[in-house]
């Protein structure tokens, strides 16, 4: 087993470490869905194809989980604070290039370069809190998670307001101020770790890495629209089976594995990332098709649809700071699978919505869930706690894309239940308790993994 080499300078500046990893978290996962309200406007200024909005839109998601491992693994070798200053000083670049840009061949490019940036960021901003002591990292875990949870639900609300009252480029340019803080704050607060005696990155590891995610995060984002069956859909399927064979190949036999299948031992650790999956696949699934469903079947305004996810936020924010108390006193297990439940229910009270109801029928159900979404939050935190500290830029890789990549899958397979029903508001009701039964699985595995 590896061991760790000591931190230069251990920090007992807590709070500004959490605002690091709080802001780096919410800017990086606030681009997933920021973007998208925004399309219209940019293809009508940059006289953009519908094929290159999509780029715009998704070229980030791909570029982000299928370097995400890679990420994890770089920070490991080289060192968490370096790799979370890169991934800063790249995603901050670069979203000054798809500000400035004045052809969309230049926007795809920046956005792609922005995911480069991201998949640098999120595992470093987990692993550089795998050092501190039990009730630093759950919080730390917490603020992490629920700034991510936040930026999720504020996206389409950010990018409306921007896109509107602003201009679609400030969609990106906003991070740019933001980002530049962050780094100096990183540089300043941030201690450097890494894993002593990794002296090199498995290459053919990283490389079949990032074709497996890579492929498999284009074929579910276009499969529905090119059809499955579609060559080019058939293709990266195919290149995406090739890549899982070639990886697990690759790091059976390598000397230092980029992901150590040794990890999946610790009963926490594979419970903690399968809850995590089981909850990407329900909650992202169904979010890509709210917001059709507040203003086509609810009768919503663009404006109110945008706000219905402001209380959620607003919760899993406020009610955050009080997950610990309730972890230490309950367990962690107790804890999400309690969460979970809440966010099941939540989701299954808002499959039984139509025509007519309001504010008052939704906004106990969005209460129930931003709430839920928040008892999560120990999650990341077991993961960590359950593998060597060297190895966490790889465990928190491994945690992020089980939420990146499960929220594809859910979106494709949710997005099948949908089409397939009669009406749209029969699938998103019956595409919700699908989901919602998904979301309790998490909790049932949470509850017997978890300690």
């Amino acid at each position: 087993m590896t061991q760790v080499a000591v931190r230069a300078g251990r920090s007992s500046r807590i709070w500004p470490l959490f605002l690091v990893v709080a802001l780096a978290g919410f800017v990086t996962t606030l681009d997933n869905t920021v973007v998208t309200v925004a399309l219209p406007t940019i293809r009508a200024d940059l006289g953009a194809g519908l094929a290159a909005l999509e780029w715009v839109a998704t070229g980030y998601i791909m570029t982000f989980a299928g370097l995400m491992l890679a990420g994890g693994r770089l920070a490991d070798v080289y060192g968490r604070r370096k790799a979370l200053v890169a991934g800063l000083v790249t995603f901050t670049g670069a979203s000054l290039a798809a500000g400035l840009a004045t052809t969309i061949q230049l926007l795809v490019a920046a956005r792609l370069v922005q995911g480069v940036g991201a998949a640098l960021i999120l595992p470093a901003t987990l692993a550089v809190l795998a050092g501190k002591d039990d009730r630093q990292r759950s919080a730390g875990v917490a603020v992490w998670m629920a700034s991510g949870a936040a930026a999720l639900a504020l996206g389409p609300l950010v990018g409306g307001y921007l896109s509107q009252h602003a201009h679609w480029t400030w969609v990106f340019l906003i991070n740019v101020p933001i980002g530049a803080a962050v780094t100096a704050l990183a540089v300043a607060v941030v201690p450097e770790s890494r894993e002593r005696g990794a002296a090199r990155v498995d290459l053919p590891g990283v490389a079949a890495s990032a074709v497996v995610l890579s492929s498999g995060t284009f074929a579910l984002i276009h499969g529905a629209e090119y059809g499955w069956t579609a060559p080019v859909i058939v293709g990266a399927g195919l290149a995406c089976v090739a890549g899982a064979v070639a990886f697990v190949v690759v790091e059976r036999r390598a000397a230092e594995p980029m992901v150590d299948p040794a990890l999946f031992a610790a009963r926490s650790f594979t419970g903690g990332v399968v809850a995590q999956v089981l909850w990407g696949l329900g909650v992202n699934g169904v979010f890509f098709y709210t917001a059709i469903f507040l203003q086509g079947v609810l009768g919503f305004s663009p404006t109110a649809s945008g706000v219905a996810f402001v209380p959620l936020a607003v919760l899993v924010v406020a009610v955050t700071p009080l997950v610990p108390l309730v972890e230490r006193r309950l367990g962690a297990g107790r804890t999400v699978a309690a969460g979970l439940t809440l966010v099941a229910a939540g989701m299954a009270a808002v499959a039984f919505l139509g025509p007519g109801d309001g504010w008052g029928e939704l906004l106990p159900a969005v209460c129930a869930i931003g709430i839920g979404s928040a008892l999560t939050m120990p999650l990341g935190s077991a993961v960590l706690a359950a593998v060597p500290e060297g190895r966490a830029g790889v465990a928190g890789g491994v945690f992020t894309v089980g939420r990146e990549i499960s929220g594809l899958f859910g979106i494709a397979a949710i997005g099948v239940i949908v089409q397939s029903a009669g009406t749209f508001a029969a699938g998103y009701s019956a595409g919700l308790l699908v989901a919602a039964g998904l979301v309790l699985a998490g909790a049932v595995v949470g509850l017997a993994t978890l300690p």
